[in-house]
């Protein structure tokens, strides 16, 4: 029985990761989500900060981020030199139609 029970755990360990994705896309607040996306600045993303983030796909699918990933993507656009043009990589698993964000990195 122990034995058991130390290879389901092992187990599940091991399959966290097979499920975490990555997606390609442009980070924008959920405010702004619906609009021109190109020529969204990161201005206007850290005023609107308090609705939260996600990012808008290339197929453009828009994913929001848990409050993890929010902070997450706040402290990237304070961080980037970038105006416009807010393409960022993110790394997470999704959980119904919110990201929990594990990364976040502006390209």
């Amino acid at each position: 029985m122990k034995r058991l029970a130390i290879f389901t755990a092992a187990a599940a360990l091991l399959s966290a990761p097979v499920f975490a994705e990555t997606w390609n896309g442009t980070l924008v607040d959920v405010m702004c989500k619906n609009k021109d996306i190109a020529s969204h600045t990161k201005k206007c993303a850290l005023g609107c900060a308090k609705s939260g983030f996600g990012l808008v796909t290339g197929d453009g699918k828009f994913v929001k981020f848990d409050e993890a990933g929010n902070a997450k993507a706040l402290a990237a656009l304070k961080a980037t030199e970038k105006e416009t043009d807010l393409k960022a990589k993110v790394e997470g698993t999704l959980d119904g139609d919110t990201v929990q964000v594990s990364s976040i990195a502006i390209q």
